[in-house]
Formats: C-alpha cells, sequence, structure tokens
C-alpha cells in the first residue's frame, strides 16, 4: 500500500532517528498502526514498551522531533531523487523480502528497472590485476546477458564492475553507505553519473546529507544482497567487507558465489574460503547463470523481450519493417519471404527490404530458408 506524503514525513524522521535500526523501526510501525502513530511516542512509552533503554529512548525521541522532513522531501525532488517507502508498489521486490529491509529508500535514477534480475559483484577496494581482468569480463557479460549488476562504488572491485557495466550498456546499480548527495569515495562522482546515464540507479537507506560512517557500510552490505538473486565475490581477505556481504546473502537465502584465486595470495582468502564452504566456484559468466535460480532465468527472458521492445521503438523502424516483425513474431517455427509476403499484403521486393532492415538491426536472423526472431535462439 502507497504511503501518503504526512506518513512518509513521518517515515523520514523515523528513518532518520534509527539509522542503523531498520528492523526495530520496522517493529515500532507494525505495532503502532502507522509511522505516524510512532511519532506521537514519549521516551517513557519507547523504554516502558518497547525495550529501549532510557538514553536510546531519549535519543529517537529527540532525533524523530528534530529531523525537518519537509525540507528532506524538498531537496529530493529538487535533485530528481525519490524517495519509496517500505510496502510501496515501485519497492524492490528482492530487497522487501529480506529480514529488515530499508525502512524508506532513496533512489536516483531508473528504478522501474528494479524487476530486472540481478547479481551483486564484491571484493576488495586494493585488487590485484587479475581480480580487476575478471571483473570487467564477468560483469561486462552479464551485461550482455539482460542481468543487472549491483554493487556498493566503493574503490576497486565495486568501481571496476560498475564501469564495466556501463561501457557494455547494461544497467548497474550501486548502493550508498551515505546519502545520495553525499558520493563517496568523492572521485566516484562522475561514474554514479554514468550509472544513471545508462539505466541504472544509485540507492540508499541514509538521509540525503549523510557522510560517511564507519556503521554505514557493512549495514549497506545487506541492501547490496538484498538486491540481488546471488553475490560474486572477486576478491578479498578474511577481514574483508565483502565476506559481510557474502554473509547477508546467506542468511537472506541468496546464492553465493566466488572466484577462485591463487592459494598464496592474501586477497584469495576470502573467495577460496567461501568455496571450501560450498559457494559456487565461477570462472565466467555462464557459472554465474547456472547458479541462478529458475525465477531469475526466467525474468531475464522476459526483461529482454521487454528491453528490445524499446529499442525498436527508439530505433523508428519503418512501417514494412515493423508489420513484418509482427508477423514473424507470431509464429514460433518463422516465415519465408513469400509466406511474410501473403501475410502482410507486400511485395516480396518490399518484404525483402524490410527483413534487410530487421537483420541489421539485429531483431531476426535466418534459420532454414525461414525468418525467426532473434531473442527465441
Amino acid at each position: 500500500m502507497m504511503a501518503g506524503t504526512g506518513e512518509i514525513q513521518a517515515l523520514l524522521k523515523l528513518n532518520a532517528a534509527l539509522p542503523f535500526g531498520a528492523d526495530r523501526a520496522h517493529m515500532l510501525v507494525r505495532k503502532c498502526g502507522s509511522a505516524g502513530k510512532v511519532l506521537e511516542l514519549s521516551a517513557a512509552d519507547l523504554f516502558t514498551e518497547f525495550g529501549f533503554t532510557l538514553d536510546a529512548a531519549e535519543k529517537t525521541v529527540r532525533l524523530m522531533r528534530e529531523f525537518d522532513a519537509d525540507a528532506e522531501m524538498g531537496l529530493a525532488v529538487k535533485n530528481g531523487i525519490r524517495i519509496i517507502a517500505s510496502g510501496d508498489p515501485d519497492y524492490p521486490r528482492q530487497l522487501a523480502a529480506i529480514y529488515d529491509p530499508p525502512l524508506v529508500l532513496y533512489v536516483k535514477g531508473c528504478s522501474a528497472d528494479f524487476s530486472m534480475p540481478a547479481v551483486s559483484i564484491v571484493g576488495t577496494r586494493h585488487p590485484s590485476p587479475y581480480g580487476l581482468r575478471m571483473t570487467a569480463e564477468i560483469a561486462s557479460g552479464l551485461a550482455e546477458k539482460g542481468i543487472a549488476v549491483a554493487s556498493g562504488l566503493a574503490r576497486g572491485i565495486d568501481s571496476a564492475a560498475h564501469k564495466a557495466v556501463t561501457e557494455a550498456g547494461g544497467v548497474t546499480w550501486a548502493a550508498l553507505g551515505t546519502g545520495l548527495m553525499k558520493i563517496y569515495p568523492p572521485e566516484n562522482r562522475s561514474l554514479s553519473e554514468k550509472i544513471i546515464e545508462c539505466g541504472g540507479a544509485l540507492v540508499s537507506e541514509y538521509p540525503l546529507m549523510q557522510t560517511a560512517r564507519p556503521a554505514s557500510f557493512p549495514r549497506r552490505n545487506r541492501i547490496i544482497s538484498g538486491l540481488s538473486y546471488g553475490v560474486l565475490v572477486i576478491e578479498g581477505t578474511f577481514k574483508s567487507g565483502s565476506l559481510i556481504t557474502a554473509r547477508c546473502a546467506l542468511e537472506q537465502g541468496r546464492e553465493v558465489m566466488a572466484l577462485p584465486g591463487l592459494a598464496d595470495n592474501e586477497k584469495a582468502q576470502g573467495p577460496n574460503y567461501l568455496i571450501k564452504n560450498g559457494a559456487c566456484l565461477v570462472e565466467n559468466t555462464e557459472d554465474i547463470m547456472t547458479c541462478l535460480p529458475a525465477e531469475a532465468v526466467k525474468k531475464k527472458i522476459s526483461e529482454n523481450s521487454r528491453r528490445t521492445a524499446k529499442k525498436r521503438a527508439a530505433l523508428s523502424l519503418s512501417p514494412e519493417a515493423n508489420d513484418i516483425y509482427d508477423a514473424i513474431q507470431k509464429e514460433e517455427n518463422g516465415l519465408t519471404p513469400d509466406e511474410l509476403a501473403l501475410r502482410t499484403g507486400q511485395s516480396v521486393p518490399a518484404v525483402s527490404a524490410a527483413l534487410f532492415e530487421l537483420e541489421v538491426e539485429g531483431f531476426v536472423c535466418q534459420i532454414a530458408g525461414r525468418y525467426v526472431i532473434k531473442q527465441r535462439i
């Protein structure tokens, strides 16, 4: 159910007061019936009825009262940022299914594509050339297959994954450990803009102006894994934050995958440990595709069909080519040029010209003399 403006404002206040306690915030909303009702609670109520310590209760009430939700919403509108409440139709379905989804999600970019199947790629901030090379190969391969790639916009593997996807013309989502008005690291501002230009999105659960805090990045990792069907760990030591993301994925029931590395490479400790304990060993994009659940593969096929339709519209095919495409699409086994002429009423030369146009744009191909939609191959 979509929240009204007043409820959104209350949710923003509650979210700002409990930035690292989405589970506790959801509990309060559930027991009180709405975020608006939570705002009516006193520190004594939180202490006696909801298990808060007295200090935490007083701080929560104070922060809820101090946070300017009107200004926050105005800043979001001014900068093209959407605020999506948990439970709204546009809230990412995969993320909504985790134990403690963000109470509100700030989104800059194309949120409609959250319906796409996604895989998360994470790893060390100090990757080896091997790690960077494999990240680029796998991320671009996923993009070409119509799979979105989620990561954390951090230095190293995260940045390499986002960059490879944008260069391949795919969709990538960056979950930030800061507010969307405080891009971190700052040198990735241009990359964040490229992500949006390519149809991806930046997401965060933190207020727009929140700066980097040590506790915010581990919390951010559950969003990275929560947006996807599985997490691929490229490189990282035992202390790497990427292993936190892998643990989040396990808790969320998502697939955990890892790229094997040399036994004497410290950065391979994390992935090799995960593989020894049951993670899927991944060497290429195809290995990831075999690990994905059937639901994700079906969604990929559906998404590819939708993207093809959008591409057709954007290319402004001739009316004759559109008629031919529609006729072929209705026949699973394809049609010959003569059959197409009969179906569409076009002359054989006109049909041939339209087929050439469709072949050049990559929409159809010929198999045993019959033209079929390329997407079905």
